[in-house]
């Protein structure tokens, strides 16, 4: 039983004072007082019970075979995570293709291929096989999974599948019966990447990225077979050539279009540039032009902004100058050793003031070591900031910053949703989807698996943005409805036992960290929280006041319900 808690059922009702019983993986009662005599008790007085959170855009398709907490997004109250994004996916799969399939996650989500190949069993073939796979790993969230045009083009056409060439007519017969078959056994939908940003080792763009309009108009066509599953894109939005309206446009369309044909969601991804301010809005615009004429578009976008870690166990801003660049290879505290060394250090400022940044210094922020780790970029946390009160270079700065915090110090350069009122007036249009988390990738670059604390802390309590009603919701049933996840996302009785119990008063983003944890010596930031009391998947506590229990209860998530 939870007990005495202020329940917010994701729906957008009302949050109202209730007691919940649950019964094996189900709740089983909603109620004003539930009787007393369960085995287990947990006190909610002063705390708000919750749906567990659904996070639809993550990267974690190799990560939960040596992490099966998914902790990067568990301590942040998410019991359900989608992989198989950005139309890259572990499956189908023949042998010969593991390390190319590794490679293609390696550059779009920065996931070393080494630690891919090392840690995940790879075995099976077809996307079903896979899922029996997934299905028997030890698991915290639940897993739902598309299948990736990467995977499916590479399957299909080999060598080929990055050319611009087209695909022969037997080619994409051959890729929807592939998608057919995942479907039938639950895929969740499908994912391509259409960005130009997206590349493989060799600088060659991802399988898919020049398909034709016929190729993705044949597998929108097995989707509306099927009556279910999402289209997923990582569309060719926000690039170079966007400030040509027709491109955007036409980008648009073929999203559109793909919509109508298959009778399903396309979700994809907006985002707001640092110079492109009014790039969403155009987007949005045009979205509701597709959805006017019949589709179901849902673009996605972040709850705060996205950005490039710097660390002392990672890069520096000033890793381009020589005597800094020798510092990379260096670990266990002698980076802070060359710090102390009066000549070492007169050395790296002096070239730290005349060597180029890797990014524009009064674009770089503290995160502030000593308290919350905020994201909202206010200008007294800038690098130069502080180094203008400091009276020293931002060099000197930084160099006393990671000696005053022993190492700890993290900064970030935010470049994408870098202005939290173009964020604000996004997700304040019922159309976007909450997402963008990338739980699992870029690991040692940024870490934004930690939205649905930012959202509820910053965005719900510190601002009144949102009522805490539609916050939940936002993070619960709407991402749920959309990938067709069925008895999640809501707290209801029969509904499965994912369950969050948090101090909203006390929730806050711990400030994130490096561990090296990762098969063949990897690392990766991780982003604690504090203000979760409980975090239960099927009616198992899988974090205990942000410690893991040590049970893994969660289990694969399919189309069929």
């Amino acid at each position: 039983m939870i007990r005495g808690g202020t329940v917010v059922d994701g729906t957008g009702a009302p949050g109202r004072r209730a007691d919940v019983g649950v019964v094996g993986d189900r709740i089983v009662a909603v109620a004003d007082e539930l009787e007393p005599g369960a085995a287990l008790v947990i006190d909610a007085t002063d705390r708000i019970v919750t749906p567990g959170f659904v996070d639809v855009h993550t990267h974690l398709d190799a990560q939960i075979a040596w992490d099966p907490l998914a902790s990067v997004g568990t301590a942040h109250g998410i019991t359900s995570v989608v992989v198989g994004n950005c139309g890259m996916a572990l499956a189908p799969c023949r042998p010969d293709d593991r390390a190319r399939l590794a490679e293609l996650a390696e550059t779009v989500g920065e996931i070393p291929r080494a630690a891919i190949l090392d840690g995940v069993p790879w075995d099976w073939v077809s996307y079903g096989e896979y899922l029996d796979v997934l299905g028997r790993l030890p698991k915290g969230p639940n897993v739902g999974a598309m299948i990736g045009h990467g995977a499916v083009r590479q399957f299909v056409m080999g060598d080929r599948s990055s050319l611009p060439a087209p695909a022969s007519p037997d080619e994409v017969a051959e890729m929807a019966r592939l998608v057919d078959e995942a479907m039938a056994d639950g895929a969740l939908g499908f994912s391509t990447s259409r960005t130009l940003l997206h590349r493989d080792p060799d600088h060659a763009r991802l399988p898919g990225t020049f398909a034709e309009p016929g190729e993705l108009y044949a597998i929108a066509e097995v989707l509306a077979r099927h009556g279910r599953g999402v289209f997923g894109a990582a569309s060719r939005l926000g690039e170079v050539d966007d400030h040509d309206l027709t491109v955007v446009r036409a980008e648009v369309a073929w999203l559109g279009e793909v919509s109508r044909r298959s009778g399903r969601p396309v979700s994809f991804g907006i985002i707001q540039h640092a110079d492109r301010h009014d790039a969403h809005q155009r987007v949005l615009g045009f979205v509701r032009e597709e959805n006017a004429a019949g589709a179901m578009l849902r673009p996605q976008t972040s709850a705060r902004s996205i950005g490039l870690l710097f660390g002392i166990e990672t890069r520096t801003p000033f890793d381009g100058a020589p005597s800094w660049q020798s510092l990379r290879t260096v670990r266990n505290g002698g980076k802070l050793v060359a710090m102390r060394d009066n000549a070492r250090r007169c050395q790296l400022i002096t070239e730290g003031e005349t060597v180029a940044p890797l990014a524009p210094l009064d674009q770089i922020y503290v995160l502030p070591p000593d308290g919350p780790t905020r994201y909202d970029c206010r200008p007294e946390d800038r690098l130069i900031e502080h180094a203008e009160r400091r009276g020293v270079s931002p060099a000197a700065a930084y160099i006393e910053l990671l000696l005053e915090t022993d190492g700890e110090l993290v900064c970030m350069w935010p470049f994408l949703n870098h202005d939290l009122d173009a964020v604000r007036e996004m997700l304040d249009d019922p159309l976007v989807v909450l997402g963008l988390g990338d739980a699992g990738a870029h690991l040692d670059r940024m870490i934004e698996a930690g939205q649905p604390t930012f959202l509820l802390s910053y965005w719900v309590r510190d601002r009144g943005q949102w009522s805490i009603e539609e916050a939940v919701r936002r993070l619960t049933s709407d991402p749920a409805e959309l990938f067709g996840i069925r008895d999640r996302g809501v707290l209801r009785p029969g509904a499965y036992a994912d369950l969050n119990v948090i101090d909203l008063e006390r929730l806050e983003l711990g400030h994130p960290h490096f561990v090296a944890d990762l098969p063949a010596g990897g690392g990766r930031y991780l982003h604690p929280a504090v203000g979760y009391d409980a975090t239960i998947v099927n009616g198992a506590v899988i974090v205990d006041h942000g410690e893991p229990t040590g049970a893994l209860p969660g289990r694969v998530l399919s189309s069929h319900g």
